[in-house]
């Protein structure tokens, strides 16, 4: 299931939303034309053992955070379907999130939905020597928060089961309801946690919780306020 676009334009330009995705392909383009990939990788990248052994001198250090937020923005050099699907649901769901929550709103929540995922993949898995990186758990925020904004809009999503291919419009709910389940369920998989790489799936599950829970501790299900004139 391939999600394309959903039924709801924004009423506003989404310009926090192009600027992340700007941000994450000029960072691509660093560590493609870097001297040594893997070095590049593993001096930006959040690990969590070398993160938290930093952090036991000051959690507000420049080399315990920064890899926090460089993380939000790499992805995978080895491959750019990583980076081609973060940003195709970004596209999709960010534009919306950011309709309702404000420029300067969004921005904020974006940061901090990576922080959180990154803290929940963290404190899941603190020997992990594995280098972290990938703008999911920040997106798995705005999906969260999407799934509770925006419920009833459909998701054009291309489906591809052997020769058959059909594009059908799914339930917001649904869709982010099964993408959040999938990511439960492999979490409990058996290799996971191995410290042999792969996806944090962790990351995504603290990132989409954190996304819905701030919607409704802030309220903003609520249709917003107009002015009458």
């Amino acid at each position: 299931m391939i999600p394309i676009q959903d039924t709801i334009r924004a009423q506003r330009w989404p310009v926090v939303n192009w600027a992340i995705i700007a941000l994450c392909f000029w960072v691509f383009w660093l560590e493609l034309s870097a001297p040594d990939i893997n070095a590049f990788v593993n001096e930006h990248a959040l690990v969590p053992r070398r993160l938290l052994s930093l952090g036991h001198r000051g959690w507000l250090r420049r080399d315990v955070v920064a890899p926090v937020f460089w993380s939000m923005f790499m992805h995978d050099p080895s491959t750019f379907a990583h980076i081609g699907f973060n940003m195709l649901f970004l596209w999709i769901f960010g534009d919306n999130v950011e309709d309702r929550m404000g420029h300067l709103g969004y921005a904020l929540f974006y940061l901090a939905g990576g922080v959180a995922a990154a803290a929940t993949h963290v404190l899941l898995n603190p020997g992990s020597t594995v280098s972290t990186l990938g703008a999911s758990g920040a997106i798995a925020a705005v999906m969260g928060a999407y799934m509770l904004l925006y419920p009833g809009s459909r998701v054009r999503t291309l489906i591809w089961v052997l020769f058959l291919i059909r594009v059908v419009d799914v339930p917001a709910y649904a869709w982010l309801g099964l993408w959040f389940v999938l990511q439960l369920l492999s979490s409990t998989a058996p290799t996971h946690g191995n410290d042999q790489g792969g996806v944090a799936f962790f990351a995504h599950i603290g990132g989409f919780a954190f996304g819905a829970l701030t919607v409704l501790l802030l309220g903003l299900r609520r249709p917003p306020r107009r002015a009458l004139v």
